[in-house]
C-alpha cells in the first residue's frame, strides 16, 4: 500500500470513529430526554420514590391551584375582603370560578385554565349536600387545546376511586372526592363542569417551557395497569427498608433530662426511624415528649412526638404513606433524612413525669449531590388565640431554597360549632397574591363538611386521626353521622409527594382562623420541609412554649 493509500485510509477510520461518537452521544442525549420526560409513569414512580422528595427536583416546576375562593380577597390590607367566608357558588351572582362557556348549545363552567406545561397532581370535590353523595354534574378535562375532553365523567365519581382512577389514587373522603393521580400534559389544561360548581380545589404543578411532558392518554393509563396497581400496593402498605443499620436506645427520660443516639459517620441517610413510649395514659405526653434531630453540625428538627408524627395530643392511630402510628403505641416515619459527615437524634422530657421510650433508627446509604436537602421538622403552639377579629396564623416563614412537605395541625376547640372555616395561604418566592389560596382548614386536609364531619379518616397523604371523641379506636356511631359537635381536640395531617412545594428563596404558609363562635382556642402545629444548609425559618425551639401549652392542656383535659 502507497503512502497516499494509507493516509485515505486512515482519514476514513477517522471520520468513521467520529460519526460513531456522534452517534453515541446522540443516542446518549435521546435516552437523557427520555428519562427526564414527565408522564404517567415518571410520575407514579416518583410517588413513591420517597429518597427523591430529599433533592430539589431536576424537572424544576411551581405548585399551583385553582380554587372557589372567594375572588373578593385581593390584599390582606382590605381585612374585609379578605376574610370573607363566601368562598364557593350558591346563587346566580356568585362568581367564584373563571368563566362561563358555551360548547355545542350548553353550558360549561371553567374552573382551570392553564396555558403551559403541567400536571394536575391533587383534586379535591365536595358533597354538593352534606347528606347526599350524589350529582349530576359531569366534569371534563381537555388537554393541550383538543376540542373534546380527553376525560370525562361524573364530577364525583370520576375523582372518589369508583371510576376511571382507582383506590387508593383517587378516594371517598369524608363527604368528599380526593384525587391524587397525576394528569400530566405538554401545553394546556381546561377543567369544565356542566353545572354551577360548589366548592372545588385543582392543585397542579407549572413547569418550565422547556420541560418534556408526554402528555396523559387514556391509552397509556390503559398501558399503566400493572405500575397502578404496584404504586396503589405500595402506599397503603409502606415497607420498612431492610438494607442498612439498624441502631437502638432504650432508655428512661427524667424531668428535662435528654438522651442522644449518634449515627454512624459518612454520607448516609436515615431512612426509617420509631419511636414507643411505655405509656400514653397522660396523653399530654405527645407533647411533652420532644424529638431532635442534628445533621452535619445543624439543628433541623425540633417538633414534639405528636406533631412529628401526626397523631396530636394522645395516642392516635393511623397509617399513612410517610408516616404510621400503631394501635400499640409505636410511632413510625419514613421520611428520608440525609447528611454528608454525622447526625444525631435526641430525645427530650419536658413533662414533670420520668418517660421509658425505645428509639430505633435504620441507617443507609446515600448518594449526596448538588440537589441533595436537609429534613426540617419545626412546631409552633399558641393559646390563647382568639377567633375575633379574623386573622391569619402563621404555620411556618421559611428563607432559603427548598421543598415544602407537609403539616399536622392540633386544635382545641371549646365550642360544639364548627372552628375550621379558615382558608390556607401559601406564598412562594415574594409573590404578590398566593401560589395556593384554599377554601377552608377541612378542604386543604382532604375532607368537607367539617361541622358534622367529626370523624376518623385516613389516606396515604392526609388524615383526620382524631376529633371530638373519635379516632380510629373509637369511630363515631352510624345513628350520630349527622351530628356536629367539634369541641375539644381534633388533629389533621397532610404530607405531600406530587404535590411537595419548590420554593427558591421563601415560603409563607398562613392559616385562617374563622370559626362560627367567638371564643379562644389552642393551635399547635407540626411542620416539615427540605431545605439546603442555608434555609432558615421563623420556627426555632421553644421549650417554654410547649411547657405553657401543657399547662393549659392539663386543665383543658380535665
Amino acid at each position: 500500500m502507497n503512502l497516499q493509500s494509507k493516509k485515505s485510509t486512515g482519514f476514513r477510520n477517522i471520520i468513521k470513529t467520529i460519526v460513531l461518537l456522534m452517534c453515541i452521544v446522540l443516542m446518549t442525549c435521546s435516552q437523557l430526554k427520555e428519562d427526564e420526560t414527565v408522564s404517567i409513569e415518571s410520575l407514579l414512580n416518583e410517588m413513591i420514590d420517597r429518597e427523591a422528595i430529599s433533592k430539589f427536583p431536576k424537572n424544576e416546576f411551581r405548585l399551583k391551584q385553582e380554587s372557589s375562593y372567594n375572588r373578593a380577597s385581593k390584599t390582606p390590607n382590605d381585612t374585609i375582603g379578605w376574610f370573607i367566608n363566601h368562598d364557593f357558588n350558591s346563587k346566580e351572582s356568585d362568581k367564584n370560578f373563571i368563566r362561563v362557556e358555551e360548547n355545542n348549545g350548553e353550558k360549561e363552567w371553567v374552573l382551570m385554565d392553564h396555558q403551559g406545561a403541567g400536571a394536575i397532581v391533587r383534586t379535591w370535590m365536595p358533597f354538593l349536600n352534606a347528606k347526599k353523595p350524589t350529582t349530576t354534574s359531569i366534569i371534563k378535562i381537555y388537554l393541550d387545546g383538543a376540542e373534546e375532553p380527553t376525560l370525562e365523567g361524573n364530577m364525583l365519581g370520576l375523582l372518589n376511586g369508583t371510576g376511571l382512577f382507582p383506590f387508593p389514587f383517587a378516594h371517598k373522603s369524608i363527604r368528599s372526592a380526593v384525587s391524587f393521580f397525576p394528569i400530566p400534559y405538554a401545553k394546556s389544561c381546561k377543567i369544565t363542569v356542566t353545572e354551577k360548581p360548589f366548592f372545588y380545589q385543582f392543585t397542579y404543578r407549572e413547569y418550565t417551557e422547556e420541560t418534556q411532558i408526554k402528555t396523559f392518554t387514556v391509552e397509556d393509563f390503559k398501558k399503566e395497569t400493572e405500575l397502578i396497581k404496584t404504586v396503589g400496593e405500595a402506599l397503603l402498605a409502606p415497607k420498612v427498608t431492610e438494607q442498612g443499620e439498624t441502631l437502638q436506645l432504650h432508655e428512661t427520660l427524667k424531668q428535662g433530662e435528654e438522651k442522644v443516639l449518634n449515627l454512624p459517620e459518612g454520607t448516609k441517610a436515615i431512612k426509617d426511624l420509631s419511636l414507643k413510649l411505655d405509656s400514653y395514659k397522660d396523653s399530654t405526653v405527645t407533647r411533652s415528649v420532644v424529638l431532635k434531630m442534628e445533621f452535619d453540625g445543624q439543628e433541623t428538627v425540633w417538633c414534639p412526638i405528636g406533631d412529628f408524627f401526626g397523631c396530636g395530643i394522645g395516642l392516635n392511630p393511623f397509617q399513612g404513606w410517610y408516616r404510621t402510628v400503631d394501635n400499640d403505641g409505636t410511632m413510625a416515619s419514613r421520611w428520608v433524612m440525609p447528611y454528608q459527615n454525622s447526625g444525631k437524634i435526641s430525645v427530650v422530657n419536658l413533662g414533670k413525669e420520668p418517660v421509658d421510650f425505645e428509639l430505633e433508627a435504620n441507617v443507609g446509604d446515600y448518594t449526596w449531590d448538588e440537589n441533595s436537602m436537609y429534613f426540617n421538622a419545626a412546631w409552633r403552639g399558641e393559646y390563647p388565640v382568639s377567633t375575633r377579629p379574623f386573622s391569619d396564623w402563621n404555620y411556618v416563614t421559611i428563607k432559603g431554597k427548598g421543598v415544602y412537605v407537609g403539616d399536622a395541625l392540633t386544635i382545641w376547640n371549646p365550642v360544639k360549632r364548627w372552628w375550621g372555616e379558615g382558608d390556607e395561604k401559601i406564598w412562594v418566592d415574594g409573590e404578590d397574591f398566593p401560589s395556593i389560596f384554599g377554601t377552608g382548614t377541612e378542604d386543604y386536609y382532604g375532607y368537607s363538611w367539617g361541622g358534622m364531619s367529626n370523624d376518623f379518616y385516613e389516606h396515604p397523604f392526609h388524615a383526620q386521626t382524631a376529633s371530638n371523641v373519635y379516632n380510629k379506636i373509637n369511630r363515631k356511631p352510624e345513628a350520630e353521622f349527622g351530628t356536629r359537635n367539634t369541641q375539644k381536640y381534633s388533629t389533621e395531617t397532610r404530607t405531600r409527594a406530587l404535590d411537595g412545594m419548590p420554593f427558591g428563596s421563601s415560603l409563607q404558609l398562613d392559616m385562617e382562623i374563622w370559626s362560627w363562635t367567638k371564643c379562644d382556642m389552642e393551635y399547635g402545629v407540626g411542620v416539615y420541609w427540605y431545605g439546603n444548609a442555608a434555609t432558615t425559618s421563623n420556627r426555632t425551639p421553644d421549650p417554654e412554649g410547649v411547657k405553657k401549652l401543657l399547662k393549659n392542656e392539663k386543665e383543658l383535659i380535665n
